[in-house]
């Protein structure tokens, strides 16, 4: 009987200590987790992502379909962007985001509402969200990687400016087979300088970022010819933009 109660307490004291353990791994973890992805969002802060998980998946697929390896980018600064795709990318994606931080609730809430009744995952992301989840995380739509985008949104939105953080999204951004951001859009598109693309040019490229490998801004559909009017409609009705 003494010998039975002695073994149950040896359980116990071994499992209190495995728990212990387990502990203080997970909150190891958790330390060099926060630790490493705070110092990697603020490095991106002052320095330029050389490239995207996206970039590189989209790379490996054209391999794949017997395709060259492509991945058409050139960086430019904030300044050096027409101030054409700003706007653009405002009026289409997110037109409250020099005042949101990072979410957009009511978008959110009508995402939620329309994934109840799909299997399909709908997002219903912000600019925040979008350039988090492009420079941070894999290619895919699960639950698990929404996570992972809103704790990233949460760290750009803290560490990053707005500025900063339309000028990565504009510069990493897929707008087309194998084309990444504004410049290689723009000579890609209308062979010329970010710098100097029209608003109607703007809003063609941005028309298309649903689906950029299936959408072209110069050969447009009748349903991408409708989203860049409403695009330049939108635009129209924005107020100054102050980064």
């Amino acid at each position: 009987m003494i010998s039975d109660i002695r073994n149950k307490n040896n359980n116990l004291g071994t499992m209190k200590g495995l728990g212990k353990l387990i502990w203080r791994f997970v909150k190891l973890f958790l330390i060099l987790f926060i630790s490493i992805t705070v110092l990697w969002v603020i490095t991106y802060r002052f320095i330029d992502p050389p490239v995207t998980w996206l970039m590189i998946t989209r790379g490996f697929e054209r391999k794949a379909d017997g395709k060259d390896w492509k991945i058409d980018k050139e960086w430019r600064d904030f300044d050096d962007i027409a101030d054409g795709m700003k706007r653009a990318a405002v009026a289409a994606e997110d037109q409250t985001f020099l005042e949101n931080h990072g979410f957009d609730f009511h978008a959110i809430e009508k995402a939620i509402e329309k994934n109840s009744r799909s299997k399909k995952l709908i997002g219903g992301s912000t600019i925040s969200q979008q350039t988090a989840k492009n420079v941070f995380l894999w290619p895919g739509r699960s639950w698990v990687r929404k996570g992972f985008e809103a704790y990233f949104t949460l760290l750009i939105e803290v560490f990053w400016s707005k500025r900063r953080i339309m000028e990565v999204y504009l510069n990493v951004i897929e707008m087309g087979d194998g084309i990444y951001g504004a410049q290689a859009a723009a000579q890609a598109y209308f062979h010329k300088d970010a710098f100097d693309l029209t608003r109607a040019q703007s809003a063609a490229i941005i028309s298309i970022l649903p689906s950029p490998l299936k959408w072209s801004p110069t050969h447009p559909s009748d349903f991408v010819r409708h989203r860049q009017y409403l695009i330049m409609k939108n635009m129209r009705r924005l107020g100054p933009l102050d980064f």
